[in-house]
């Protein structure tokens, strides 16, 4: 589980454990991790909800309910992740080859 995950679930259990719903538990977690989109928090809602030590049937209501609204919130469709950065190499400089290819032979008539 990548880090930023686990940190988004520690604050979902921690918001959830305190009593926090809705906006409220909502706020606890982009408060706690401020990187969290609504895509990085149903990820570790569903963590959540497989986690087999987290067994109160409130604490897991209360994450299914936030997991839930944000899944289904039109506006989630907007979240990003942040792009992977990608090294892209600059084309080598050096003498272009004067070699004719097959596909660009003419023919004359």
């Amino acid at each position: 589980m990548p880090d930023k995950t686990k940190k988004i679930y520690h604050a979902l259990v921690e918001g959830a454990q305190a009593g926090l719903t809705d906006k409220a538990l909502y706020q606890h977690v982009v408060e706690e991790c401020h990187k969290a989109t609504s895509k990085k928090i149903v990820k570790a809602s569903l963590l959540a909800l497989s986690d087999p030590d987290l067994n109160d049937s409130n604490i897991l209501h209360t994450i299914y309910a936030l997991a839930i609204k944000h899944r289904l919130d039109p506006s989630s469709m907007d979240d990003v992740d942040e792009p992977e950065t990608v090294a892209i190499e600059a084309p080598k400089k050096g003498k272009r080859s004067t070699k004719k290819t097959v596909g660009d032979q003419v023919s004359v008539s």
